[in-house]
């Protein structure tokens, strides 16, 4: 049977800017693990533009039949199929120098936000990035209007859900042996936040 492909207009007009961030920070990488690969836009974007990088999806299980049917129609060389990561349940068996995740913290409740930022040190090898896209709140205030209404928006939909404030991402990013490297505008209000692991290797 023939799975629709799911679509985000979103993705498409986000795609552009978040790869010039990509190619800068992961020039030097190998293998990227995507958390919360939505529909699989993004990936087959970016692994198609970044030939050299193993880009690993991943999703909670009810959306990997959309990714894959995208990965299938695209046939690309370095994506593997999507692994099922549920941050509250089950974590794959893998460890990567590179993590990105776009869009994803506002809509996953705070706790598991929590636990993704916690068992991060899992994934990650030693001086692994992490590149993280979205709209965040700083000094616990919005940075505009449409960041404000978007907020109401999700937490009409789901009052667990909401954009996060920067200082406790970078909070939990420095519990979990990780330095904020930059901190970038992005178009329409939101941001790249790229992370690197500081923690040295066990001997």
């Amino acid at each position: 049977m023939m799975i629709e492909k799911p679509h985000a207009p979103s993705t498409e007009r986000n795609s552009a800017p978040i790869l010039d961030v990509l190619r800068e920070h992961f020039s030097d990488r190998r293998q990227v693990l995507e958390i919360g690969s939505g529909t699989g836009q993004h990936a087959i974007h970016f692994a198609r533009h970044l030939p050299h990088l193993h880009w690993q999806c991943s999703d909670r299980a009810e959306n990997l039949p959309g990714i894959s049917a995208w990965l299938a129609e695209k046939s690309l060389a370095n994506t593997p199929p999507p692994l099922v990561f549920d941050v509250l349940e089950s974590w794959p068996a893998l460890r990567v120098d590179a993590l990105f995740s776009a869009n994803t913290l506002h809509i996953m409740p705070w706790p598991a936000v929590v636990r993704l930022f916690a068992g991060l040190p899992e994934l990650m090898l030693p001086d692994a990035k992490l590149l993280i896209y979205g709209p965040f709140n700083y000094g616990g205030r919005y940075s505009s209007e449409s960041n404000a209404a978007f907020d109401a928006r999700l937490k009409e939909s789901d009052p667990q859900q909401g954009l996060r404030d920067f200082e406790a991402l970078d909070q939990l990013a420095s519990a979990a042996g990780l330095r904020l490297i930059e901190d970038r505008a992005m178009p329409s209000n939101n941001r790249c936040l790229v992370w690197q692991n500081s923690r040295q290797p066990s001997l």
